[in-house]
């Protein structure tokens, strides 16, 4: 099977598809400036120390929440603030969530790549409105999705003119409240372009807890190796300094304080498959 050869550029010299891993890590939703420093700063020390390339991931708004009373995060203003300044303090580069084609342009003021929900891969204008921003597109296969049927959402953001669009797996629906990753997938989507896992969406239980999603994450590291074993070209996580009290997405995100350990056998097992390739 054949392997997509090309590049995607991300910023500050930080391309996909080469021979280092990027790490996509942070809190699920941007509950606060602190919290967002906290486990920005850890990771970035982390991956410096383990040479990995590191973007900051938080989402300024979670749309896309089981139930209306589910927290969403700060304002739109309020969230793109405190991204604005974790990216200048930090000094690394960000990616969040576009729900819808208005936002992008905004958006992308702060963010340096705009990564579209799993459930929005095949909206047509939300893609091309990203595309048009200039800046990488980082598409979430649809829960729904055939693997081989996301080669065309990439066209519609290179028939743009923009070739920096990556795929990410998150796993697809089994049943109720129930995601499983068929790691065909990952090979399949990479002959399209370059593939990141998401780790701790694809141990989530979508509106496992009533109200709310669930999840299992002590499976995280299970999925993430097998992922990394298969060949991706980096990982999501999101993580928290404390899960039980995160505002969002707490049952499936890693500990903060876990994620060395589990980086570090990531690579070690990255490095194998890279070193064959």
């Amino acid at each position: 099977m054949e392997i997509f050869r090309d590049k995607v550029s991300l910023a500050d010299n930080i391309v996909l598809g080469g021979d280092r891993m990027v790490l996509f890590a942070g809190p699920c939703a941007a509950e606060s400036y602190d919290i967002c420093m906290e486990a920005g700063s850890q990771v970035k020390e982390i991956c410096k120390k383990l040479n990995i390339d590191y973007v900051f991931k938080s989402s300024f708004d979670k749309a896309n929440r089981t139930s209306s009373g589910s927290y969403r995060g700060p304002s739109r203003e309020g969230g793109l603030e405190i991204l604005a300044r974790v990216k200048k303090d930090l000094r690394v580069p960000v990616v969040t969530d576009v729900h819808e084609s208005y936002q992008c342009a905004e958006v992308a003021t702060v963010a340096d790549v705009l990564q579209i929900p799993a459930f929005l891969c095949r909206q047509t204008d939300l893609l091309k409105a990203a595309a048009k921003t200039g800046k990488a597109v980082k598409i979430k296969k649809g829960q729904f999705m055939a693997p081989e049927d996301m080669k065309y959402a990439l066209e519609k953001v290179r028939d743009e003119g923009n070739q920096n669009v990556f795929l990410t797996e998150r796993g697809v629906s089994f049943g109720y409240h129930t995601l499983v990753v068929d790691m065909r997938s990952l090979p399949v989507m990479r002959q399209y372009s370059p593939v990141i896992f998401d780790v701790t969406h694809s141990v989530q239980q979508p509106g496992g807890k009533g109200g709310s999603s669930g999840g299992q994450r002590e499976f995280a590291p299970f999925l993430a190796r097998a992922a990394a074993a298969a060949g991706v070209d980096g990982f999501f996580i999101e993580t928290h300094p404390n899960p039980s009290k995160a505002l969002s997405d707490g049952p499936n995100m890693w500990p903060l304080g876990q994620m060395e350990e589990l980086l570090g056998v990531l690579l070690e097992i990255d490095g194998v498959v890279k070193k064959r390739r």
